[in-house]
């Protein structure tokens, strides 16, 4: 929903910090003329769209705002081949200052934070993996970007809604006549445009079915400003969730629903971030979440993100070393 986003803009914060040089791989080379298929831009504001994208670090990362309309529901998908392994968890123990944190581990392909706020949806700040759009490690001036807002791979919005994903190579899906079929990345844009809290956003992958092929099946973590979260997965056929409870919940690429708990700590990086928050109790700044997450990066993380969801507090460390953080405006329930 347009509300001060655009206008106030995000506060930007950059420190630059040593950390070992990131993992190389060949990127596909960008592709000066795309064609994108989900803009609803006019000409000028896809014109401010692609002026606005800089480069901030040697992952690469870049950043861009999103200016304008956008279509969810057609256009790329991602197809990402397994392994595709991620850390996230929600930390609800403080309930003043509940957050949202996770590691996206994956090839080193450029990356993205967008910015996007369209008229019929909540503003958000999002992380995309630029390789699923096609374009490579310099996307300046390709039209493709224009797409981005369909694939965050993890994002909150202006509502203090978060959700990230994570294989989940047991997974199976079973489409229900009726409903709408919708990729597996490109249903946390519909989320995070749609949904202010946890069973908006759960009732918003109930309405879908969802496609996972070309790609590793997926499960994920949502969590909201009310302390809120759930994981969704699909068993049999069927999406189940499991609600949080105890002040945290965590995810990494093993299922949890309707497994025990002493099975889920089997997993080292589940047990790692079990362990650390059963003993903070849940209650850990953004500063604490990001060195949980070093705790568990392996050597392929690209970025290690947390979100506050309260306070709109958004801080990332990419592979190369380099930390920014960001405000999104947040509207309490």
């Amino acid at each position: 929903m347009r509300r001060t986003f655009l206008g106030a803009g995000l506060a930007l914060l950059l420190a630059a910090t040593a950390c070992s040089a990131p993992e190389t791989a060949a990127a596909p080379p960008p592709t000066p003329a795309g064609t994108p298929t989900a803009s609803r831009q006019d000409p000028a504001q896809a014109d401010r769209t692609l002026a606005s994208l800089r480069r901030v670090d040697d992952l690469p990362m870049w950043e861009m705002t999103y200016v304008g309309d956008y279509d969810p529901t057609v256009g790329t998908d991602a197809a990402p081949p397994s392994p595709f392994g991620c850390s996230l968890f929600a930390a609800s123990g403080d309930p003043g200052r509940p957050l949202f944190a996770r590691n996206f581990d994956w090839d080193a392909n450029p990356a993205l934070v967008l910015r996007t706020d369209p008229p019929d949806g909540y503003a958000t700040v999002s992380l995309v993996d630029m390789s699923y759009l096609g374009v490579g490690a310099d996307p300046t001036g390709d039209r493709r970007l224009l797409n981005a807002p369909l694939l965050p791979f993890d994002g909150m919005n202006e509502r203090g809604l978060a959700v990230g994903l994570a294989a989940d190579d047991g997974a199976t899906v079973r489409a229900e006549p009726g409903k709408p079929m919708v990729g597996s990345v490109r249903i946390l844009r519909l989320v995070l445009d749609q949904a202010a809290t946890v069973d908006e956003a759960v009732a918003v992958f109930g309405r879908h079915n969802l496609d996972f092929d070309g790609g590793p099946p997926l499960h994920y973590l949502l969590a909201d400003a009310t302390g809120a979260s759930a994981v969704v997965e699909f068993v049999d056929g069927a999406m189940r969730v499991e609600k949080g409870r105890g002040g945290w919940q965590a995810l990494t690429n093993v299922p949890v629903v309707g497994v025990p708990e002493e099975r889920r700590r089997a997993d080292h990086r589940y047990g790692v971030l079990a362990a650390a928050l059963t003993k903070a109790g849940g209650v850990v700044d953004d500063r604490a979440a990001l060195e949980l997450l070093n705790d568990v990066r392996q050597g392929h993380t690209r970025w290690s993100v947390t979100y506050g969801l309260r306070t709109g507090e958004i801080h990332l460390r990419t592979a190369a070393g380099t930390e920014r953080a960001y405000h999104l405006p947040v509207t309490l329930p």
